[in-house]
């Protein structure tokens, strides 16, 4: 509690110092152009000056940046002019977008800085098994395997053996051999939505929807005269089913550090409410009846 209070302080002495050291360099500061009552001044052109101009060309963007922010504050002074009526509205939005702004930035620093951002594999278990009815699946689900390699290799049959064997060796050896493949993907103890599977395996989608080939331990395999492509699905969670840990785990951290992000927020707002009321910085005045 001591580093965090310190840590408002701090952040409360930099804005503070800020705005006095601004209003000290503006009486310092050297203007380059004038329209109206507006001032351009030359560490703002300086600031958005390109590097390594040539002196040329640093003359021909001096005079285009100053002409263009004249015709911006002209412009500007219209507006304001005719749409005086508007003014007191626009003021009031930019004020809300100013407070919003600052708000914002300082409650993103307090995070940064506060925030615990370890969740660990039990703190994700349990929230999932308290919660799961709630991660129903959008679209299907499946562990599968692929390989597409052109039919003159000359080690076909042994490619097709190695494929279709469940054995961990079998599946190192052939890893080994992927030079020769045209496409592969060969990690079927992960879950990947159907949507990718289309776009990888696109001939896939065409043959699902003839002959419903999209099944639990089915093996598929689609040949012309150049190509051989093998696909074997291990698993398949239909959509609705509820996700299973392993796909969700990445969701479930982030729900997780949502909720301690508003759950410190909110603590930050009550402690800094209850401070002001305890020194008199918040009152609320009623009027008596008369």
């Amino acid at each position: 509690m001591f580093k965090r209070i310190v840590f408002f302080i701090f952040i409360g002495i930099f804005v503070s110092s800020c705005k006095y050291l601004s209003l000290k360099d503006e009486e310092n500061r050297e203007f380059v152009a004038k329209v109206h009552n507006k001032l351009l001044y030359k560490d703002q052109l300086v600031e958005d000056l390109p590097a390594n101009l040539s002196k040329e060309d640093s003359i021909i963007f001096v005079n285009s940046y100053i002409n263009e922010w004249a015709k911006k504050q002209l412009l500007l002074r219209k507006a304001e002019t005719n749409l005086e009526e508007e003014t007191s509205k626009y003021n009031r939005l930019v004020q809300e977008y100013r407070e919003d702004l600052f708000i914002n930035s300082y409650k993103k620093a307090v995070v940064e800085q506060e925030l615990d951002t370890i969740v660990t594999e039990a703190q994700i278990d349990s929230y999932y098994q308290e919660n799961n009815k709630n991660f129903k699946l959008n679209e299907a689900l499946v562990k599968l395997k692929f390989l597409s390699f052109g039919n003159n290799v000359i080690n076909k049959d042994e490619l097709m053996t190695l494929f279709k064997s469940e054995k961990k060796s079998d599946l190192d050896s052939l890893v080994t051999k992927k030079l020769e493949f045209n496409n592969f993907y060969l990690n079927d103890s992960a879950w990947v939505k159907m949507s990718d599977v289309y776009k990888k395996i696109p001939f896939l989608k065409e043959m699902n929807v003839k002959e419903d080939l999209i099944k639990k331990e089915k093996l598929i395999q689609k040949e012309d005269s150049l190509v051989t492509n093998l696909v074997y699905i291990k698993d398949v969670l239909e959509r609705n089913n509820t996700a299973p840990i392993s796909y969700i785990k990445p969701t479930v951290r982030q729900i997780i550090l949502q909720k301690r992000k508003l759950e410190l927020l909110k603590e930050i707002e009550e402690t800094l409410f209850d401070d002001a009321r305890k020194n008199k910085q918040f009152e609320i005045y009623t009027q008596k009846n008369e």
